[in-house]
């Protein structure tokens, strides 16, 4: 019994042990229906939750298949109450169910008759019903139309997830042909992965089918996903990221993967209003009002045009007004993309209700496995706060603790070894207070992106990336999401969001993408060691431990030692190594469409050349 990795708890926690034989498998089966709460050098903790059952539920997983695991795996007896628990949660999935009567009319059936009639008597359900519906028992209850998003909502906060089979109405017809060749004549197409995502997406045209969210690392082709269902469905589609950057990045890849036209795509952002088949536009335009009390000016781009599918680009990150407005629109395809489900907010149940449940995921390792992401090693750098700058924290409010030891002046140090010890690759240095970035920008010599830089200026610093011409650069926030830079190998944070876990795994991201020599890649994460940024950064690390990656602990004092992860003959492209608890996990080979001549690697990136840093000034 002592070789089996698992201890499932009555209150319905699991503990999996790294070193027991079976971790690897067991932790991504665990990832399938549970979500990953502590992670501890020795035991990773886990809590077996509704809403991941409930996922897991709308994925085809049985709770029998889930209890089945648990016991095969399992140090001891699963505790029946867990046992049971398993069972009536996974059974609540699909218990309600929104679809259609003969006439075409929205309808509420339930297999259970008395669960219709608790809900008849809710009083604040009542508006959601036509008149007449709750006075008499039924075995169905009559939805308003306009109110499909909300009762959904509303039934889930009870403990009630609603599969909707309501099916959708026909946006205008648009075909999106996907290219067999691109126009520098690469073959492409669908990766199996992809292929997969975008069938359980779309499933066939069925009502079981067209809403949901799709679960891919950043660099693993989720924008590729994204027109594939667009092929998939072959209507007028609207898609909605996080920034102009990212939109135009969009633009980029419908143009190079598909015999789409540039006259086909519009663009409605806050410097261009333009409507096409196919438009791409921002979560901030559309939550853009005068004051707190006037309406959302654009929110018509939701309603004024037949959308056969609305995409929404990393939907962990979907702003509230947006939910709002999503709950009116359910009769419209729904596609989420994004890297985790992890909202910091909370609000994973909404999207679970309004975007839909999750339909597709992969754990990272095995991308990387496949080589369909550049295998990467995870790496905290700890270094001491001294001086005045002690003093000060002691004496300072927790709020203000964190943010002295981020901009702890020590990581300088740290980021100026690094940089030396990385010539010849493409170095991110990724952080959130603006004021220590700029002072790394004087002392590297390197651009820096906030955002409050341009647009046309922020496209052409990537641009210089991108081809080589600047070997570092510093980005603020606006470096978190849908920067297409796949060159990029070694990343720097340091200093970061809190104890945000989705922003750790989105900065991993940016290294991930395969790159043209087959080299891997370094995430460093520089940390304040004894103090608020130490405790936020192992709560940040949380999601990549789920997926399989491990951070070596270093000691900035070691940086200029042999000891400190790199050989001292590191001299750029393929020959980054990443910590030996990594290397030992690693798949062997290279990988498939993941190295050299990878069709879904950025559009017009070139190779890198070795540059000295001296050559990335002010562009």
């Amino acid at each position: 019994m002592r070789d089996k990795p698992i201890i499932v708890q009555s209150d319905r926690t699991v503990f999996l042990e790294v070193d027991c034989p079976g971790f690897e498998e067991a932790r991504d089966r665990l990832m399938t229906f549970a979500e990953l709460e502590k992670s501890p050098e020795r035991i990773h903790i886990y809590r077996i939750t509704a809403l991941s059952l409930w996922n897991a539920a709308a994925a085809g997983i049985r709770a029998d298949a889930i209890i089945s695991f648990l016991e095969e795996m399992g140090r001891y007896p699963v505790p029946l109450n867990v046992r049971k628990e398993v069972q009536e949660t996974i059974a609540r999935f699909g218990l309600l169910r929104l679809d259609r009567d003969a006439a075409g009319d929205l309808r509420l059936t339930s297999r259970e008759g008395p669960v219709l009639d608790e809900i008849r008597r809710l009083k604040h359900l009542q508006d959601y019903f036509l008149p007449g519906e709750t006075g008499t028992p039924r075995d169905a209850l009559r939805v308003r139309p306009e109110y499909r998003g909300q009762i959904k909502l509303a039934l889930i906060k009870l403990g009630y997830p609603v599969e909707d089979q309501a099916g959708y109405r026909a946006g205008r017809v648009f075909p999106v042909v996907l290219r067999r060749e691109l126009p520098d004549g690469r073959p492409f197409s669908l990766r199996p992965y992809q292929r997969e995502a975008v069938g359980v997406f779309h499933a066939g045209g069925k009502v079981t089918g067209g809403s949901g969210v799709v679960v891919l690392p950043c660099g693993a082709g989720k924008t590729i996903v994204g027109i594939g269902a667009m092929s998939a469905v072959g209507e007028e589609t609207l898609i909605l990221s996080t920034n102009i950057t990212a939109l135009r990045q969009w633009k980029r890849e419908l143009l190079e993967k598909t015999e789409l036209k540039p006259e086909d795509i519009g663009e409605y952002s806050g410097e261009i209003k333009e409507i096409r088949p196919i438009t791409l536009s921002t979560y901030q335009i559309l939550t853009y009002r005068k004051s707190r009390t006037d309406g959302f000016l654009h929110f018509k781009i939701f309603s004024d045009n037949p959308w056969g599918l609305i995409i929404y680009d990393e939907v962990h990150l979907l702003p509230a007004p947006v939910f709002r407005f999503t709950a009116e629109i359910q009769t419209t395809r729904r596609l989420g993309l994004t890297a985790t489900m992890v909202r910091e907010d909370g609000k994973e149940d909404e999207v679970f209700s309004l975007i839909g449940p999750k339909k597709h995921d992969l754990p990272w390792r095995t991308l990387e496995g496949g080589g369909w992401i550049a295998q990467a090693g995870c790496v905290e750098i700890r270094v001491d706060l001294e001086g005045a700058e002690r003093e000060k924290y002691v004496l300072a409010g927790n709020r203000q603790k964190f943010r002295i030891a981020s901009e702890n002046r020590r990581k300088l140090d740290v980021v100026r070894g690094l940089v030396r010890r990385h010539p010849g690759d493409r170095i991110l240095v990724i952080g959130q207070y603006l004021d220590q970035l700029r002072h790394i920008r004087r002392e590297l010599g390197a651009p820096i992106i906030t955002g409050k830089t341009p647009s046309r200026e922020r496209e052409e610093i990537y641009g210089k990336f991108r081809g080589g011409g600047i070997p570092v650069l510093i980005v603020s926030k606006v470096g978190n999401f849908a920067v297409d830079l796949p060159d990029a190998n070694v990343a720097i944070q340091v200093s970061g969001t809190f104890g945000s876990r989705q922003e750790e795994a989105q900065r991993l991201g940016r290294i991930l993408r395969p790159k043209r020599d087959g080299g891997g890649a370094v995430f460093y994460s520089v940390v304040t060691r004894n103090s608020r940024d130490q405790v936020f950064a192992e709560k940040r690390q949380r999601f990549l431990t789920e997926q399989g990656y491990e951070y070596d602990i270093q000691d900035g004092d070691l940086l200029d030692k042999e000891s400190l992860i790199l050989s001292k003959n590191c001299s750029g492209s393929g020959s980054i190594r990443a910590p030996s608890a990594v290397r030992g996990r690693r798949a062997e080979k290279a990988g498939k469409d993941g190295t050299g001549d990878d069709p879904q690697t950025a559009c017009g990136a070139s190779a890198r050349g070795p540059l000295g840093l001296d050559e990335g000034g002010e562009p």
